[in-house]
């Protein structure tokens, strides 16, 4: 596997001539589903969760000595998000339409209740969570989770009231304008800005031959009239920000921040930088890291590294002039999923720099940044497990959650050398 570092000369080799071979056959299993994904017994193995390797409760990872990777919590399915609270408890989402509760480090039997009844397939469920920053006055708790039917489905974001023992007064709060077809690409991270706004990520629609108005429907990513292929920034209580890039555009949905996305799964606010940095699943390669400013076009799909599934360009050009370039370019595709900018004291090396989830890679990628968030060189954390989301905890820590049957909650501790 190659990553091209836009901040860099030249290529940076991650990986042995094996490893190479082994992410080739791989290209379809990037976690979005492709309508027409080559088949191959390596790419097989990467879906199914039955054939990931199980995380040992404590192991270091045999490239890095100075710390381990801790198993805190099994038996989820599907994990997709996790969120802390005040008092140190931490909200997981289960794909199939569960809300999980950690205490105390111990995952307690009983689902919360309160989640109503979603469109869970594929790509499709309960999917992120946050906690709105003033969580004790108000006791909000934030869902991104999919609508509808397989003919007709939309992401939408709501918020509900958590008395510690059950949700209530579920709210949404939005929904993409368009219903589409089938289950891919709903995006769905969020992030809450220092103003207080909501960011949240919305997938373009799905692959070929999925359309809409006539066209393959990933052009709506083009779109500003649509919510499919954005990230959309929204008020706390779903409102638009007055300040929005097309809050007073006629023909653009007024919560669009930023459009030209495929499927951003890995979303993070850089408090460091005050920078927000997102990770994208591309077609076959193409996944990128790009730095997310409002009003800009990050190209997809008429500008992008990926190519089609069935092994032929998507577009003829990879830049654009008036479209944002990636930082961070993965091909074969690494299928990135969950984002964390570290700026915990317990890894003073890694303070300022990105960790971005694998789904096929089952890696976390460690992504070393300047001051300035130029992209300096990528290393890899082995996992053994397909990785759903990363994040800082409150205490320092990394924490990730693997996309299994039986998923995990892992935490990455420092070991005494």
């Amino acid at each position: 596997m190659f990553v091209q570092l836009k901040k860099m000369t030249k290529f940076v080799s991650l990986q042995k001539l094996t490893g190479i071979v082994s992410a080739i056959a791989l290209l379809g299993a990037t976690g979005c589903t492709p309508q027409a994904a080559p088949s191959s017994p390596a790419q097989t193995s990467a879906n199914d969760s039955s054939a990931a390797v199980a995380q040992s409760d404590s192991s270091s990872n045999s490239d890095n000595p100075n710390f381990q990777a801790v198993t805190l919590v099994d038996s989820l399915e599907h994990p997709w998000g996790l969120a802390w609270l005040p008092n140190g408890d931490i909200l997981i989402t289960e794909r199939p339409g569960r809300l999980r509760l950690v205490q105390n480090g111990t995952l307690t039997p009983d689902p919360i209740p309160g989640v109503p009844d979603l469109f869970s397939a594929n790509q499709g469920g309960l999917l992120d969570i946050a906690v709105h920053p003033q969580f004790e006055q108000n006791r909000l708790v934030y869902f991104t989770y999919s609508d509808g039917t397989n003919s007709a489905n939309r992401t939408r974001i709501a918020r509900a009231t958590f008395d510690d023992n059950a949700l209530s007064n579920w709210e949404v709060i939005f929904e993409v304008s368009q219903t589409k077809p089938g289950g891919q690409h709903f995006g769905s991270r969020l992030v809450w800005l220092p103003d207080g706004t909501l960011l949240a990520s919305i997938g373009d629609g799905g692959n070929p031959p999925l359309e809409m108005d006539g066209e393959f429907i990933r052009q709506q990513a083009q779109n500003t009239g649509s919510h499919l292929g954005k990230t959309i920034r929204i008020n706390d209580d779903g409102s638009v920000p007055a300040d929005n890039p097309f809050a007073n555009s006629s023909d653009a949905e007024p919560e669009v921040w930023s459009y030209g996305h495929r499927n951003i799964q890995g979303l993070a606010y850089d408090a460091l930088r005050n920078q927000v940095w997102a990770s994208e699943h591309g077609s076959r390669g193409g996944d990128e890291v790009n730095q997310i400013e409002g009003g800009e076009n990050y190209g997809w799909p008429v500008a992008t590294h990926s190519r089609e599934y069935s092994g032929g360009l998507i577009s003829a050009a990879q830049s654009l002039p008036g479209m944002v370039d990636p930082e961070v370019i993965w091909t074969p595709s690494i299928a990135p999923s969950g984002l964390a900018v570290y700026t915990g004291d317990r890894f003073p090396d890694w303070q300022g720099d990105l960790f971005a989830g694998g789904l096929v890679t089952q890696n976390i990628h460690h992504i070393e940044l300047d001051e300035s968030g130029n992209v300096l060189n990528e290393a890899t954390i082995s996992i053994g497990q397909r990785v759903r989301d990363v994040r800082q905890g409150t205490d320092g820590l990394l924490y990730v959650l693997t996309d299994e049957s039986n998923g995990q909650l892992i935490r990455l501790e420092p070991t005494d050398s």
